[in-house]
């Protein structure tokens, strides 16, 4: 059972966050995670004009971009994206805005999905990023999935993360690494999709 995570990754910091939701994934017997990103949208002179978002990018390299057959495969997906206002990323809101052949097949619907954000201040919208993602997925027929406080870093955070999916606060510079909790969160997400994916496929 395949578990798509998709996602955006300016600075590279939620792209170490779709890392840790595979690691997550592969805890459930018989769950793979498949990986992947979405075309940039940003002039290459902003990239290579500023050091952060030109590392981030270089880290990302070998990640491939994602197909409709990913979507069209996955037994569950997560959706990654740092926050834009309280919103998700145009790149990831582009990837999704193409996906009407499926929308319109109902090839999405019943499928679990999740969310994991990243954000440069501890009030930066990563709850709002998530609530406003939710739009978009319920029309495509999809099941929202979240982080329960039976995960207990969720009492302990010092950074991000809340029961509507991990997040990570990456500091002004955008340099903070993901800590401890919000890497148990974001296992968590993982682990759920990957169990509840299972017992839908399996019916």
């Amino acid at each position: 059972m395949k578990v798509l995570i998709l996602y955006y990754s300016t600075f590279g910091n939620v792209h170490e966050m779709a890392k840790l939701v595979a690691e997550g994934v592969k805890q459930v017997d018989g769950a793979e995670p498949v990986i992947r990103t979405v075309p940039e949208l940003m002039p290459d002179s902003v990239i290579q004009g500023n050091k952060g978002m030109k590392a981030g990018k270089e880290k990302q390299k070998d990640v491939p971009l994602v197909t409709e057959d990913d979507f069209r495969q996955a037994g569950a997906i997560a959706l990654g994206t740092p926050t834009r206002f309280g919103n998700m990323a145009a790149q990831l809101k582009n990837q999704l805005d193409q996906l009407s052949g499926l929308w319109m097949k109902g090839e999405l619907e019943d499928k679990p999905v999740g969310m994991f954000v990243s954000t440069g201040s501890l009030h930066g919208g990563q709850e709002t990023t998530i609530l406003t993602s939710l739009a978009p997925l319920l029309h495509l027929g999809m099941i929202p999935v979240g982080v329960p406080y039976s995960n207990q870093e969720l009492f302990v955070t010092k950074g991000g993360g809340s029961p509507y999916g991990p997040g990570h606060v990456a500091g002004g510079d955008n340099d903070r690494p993901v800590d401890p909790e919000e890497s148990a969160l974001c296992r968590a997400l993982g682990k759920r999709l990957a169990t509840i994916g299972s017992k839908l496929q399996s019916g």
